[in-house]
């Protein structure tokens, strides 16, 4: 595949790629930080891509590394004190945010493929190399934690 037209299909996902980044890291900077590096990996790997059809697929697999590289990263470091990012969206108010955060890493990337990046179950089967049978029942047990975990704040509150 040759630079111009990687660039142009990676445009293309870049939307998606996003969403799917803020979801797993939680803020905007560090998203846009993740699919700048996802894009550039990417691009060095390029030539590994068998497929082209499976472009985007492949394309959010190598973000989905990047993002829990950085999660790795910063459970590393010592929260000294964080500060809240100063642009944040109505959306980082939503209880539906912070309880798919709580997820484990595995069911919160098929949430996040199926329902943030708008991936079928196909095409989340082979983005996080695994059989299409364990995406659904996965997808199945993250709803009825994140039904459960909601319906425990209604409660509380």
């Amino acid at each position: 595949m040759k630079g111009e037209e990687y660039f142009d299909k990676a445009e293309q996902s870049k939307e998606k790629l996003y969403r799917t980044a803020y979801l797993y890291l939680g803020s905007e900077s560090a998203a846009v930080d993740a699919v700048d590096e996802a894009v550039y990996k990417g691009y060095l790997a390029r030539k590994k891509l068998r497929q082209e059809q499976y472009f985007s697929t492949w394309l959010t697999r190598i973000l989905l590394n990047v993002c829990t590289d950085e999660l790795r990263r910063r459970k590393r470091e010592y929260a000294v004190e964080t500060l809240p990012e100063t642009a944040a969206e109505p959306y980082d108010a939503l209880p539906l945010k912070e309880a798919i955060r709580r997820l484990p890493e595995e069911l919160r990337s098929v949430i996040a493929l199926r329902y943030f990046s708008g991936f079928t179950l196909a095409e989340t089967a082979h983005a996080l190399s695994i059989p299409e049978g364990t995406v659904s029942s996965r997808q199945r047990k993250a709803l009825a934690l994140l039904r459960l975990d909601l319906m425990d704040e209604e409660v509380e509150s």
